[in-house]
């Protein structure tokens, strides 16, 4: 029951806390987009990196009120991943004029995103809807915390830069493959039914 959507109609769903909340970190990307391409001294950066922990405090915070408060809704679960994929999808767009290493892993973000986003659909057509799983989550974890702190040191070198991005690209790759073996052998149960 607790973590069941509510049956709030879709206009009160708009002005929800957690939904305003997604909002806001919608909001934030170009701001972040911006400030990054704009920086010029440490301190800039560290503004950049304070707006982007500001923007997961606040994708943590809408999760807790939506849950505590039975405020969890239809489109509070479309928005929150939306609002995900379009920061970490900026931010590597960022870091990709930085460490020409990042194009591998926003290329593998949009394999993994898009392979996602099709059996996602693929899915709903069967009245079936799939949250994140463990390696999901951490591969997350590890592409923010390795962002954050490519953003928040700026001078760090080429190869420790470099280090950390392939970390992450091993995180996204091993959460690509176990979504692709759980996704399509659910897919192809469906097909046998």
């Amino acid at each position: 029951m607790e973590n069941q959507p509510s049956k709030i109609p879709l206009s009160k769903q708009l002005f929800s806390i957690p939904n305003i909340l997604g909002y806001f970190r919608i909001i934030l990307i170009p701001i972040i987009m911006w400030n990054y391409f704009h920086a010029q001294t440490d301190s800039d950066y560290y503004f950049v990196a304070l707006l982007v922990v500001i923007s997961g405090l606040t994708d943590a915070l809408d999760g807790q009120i939506a849950r505590r408060f039975h405020m969890v809704t239809p489109l509070g679960k479309a928005l929150d991943p939306i609002a995900d994929k379009l920061t970490q999808g900026a931010l590597a767009v960022c870091l990709m004029t930085k460490y020409p290493l990042m194009i591998v892993l926003f290329a593998l973000f949009l394999i993994k995103e898009g392979f996602m986003g099709i059996t996602g659909l693929l899915f709903l057509r069967h009245g079936e809807v799939y949250g994140a799983l463990w390696f999901g989550k951490i591969c997350t974890v590890v592409l923010y915390a390795v962002m954050i702190l490519l953003i928040f040191f700026p001078a760090i070198p080429l190869g420790a830069a470099n280090t950390l991005i392939l970390i992450s690209i091993g995180f996204m790759l091993y959460s690509l493959i176990r979504y692709a073996i759980l996704n399509i052998g659910k897919l192809s149960r469906h097909g046998k039914n």
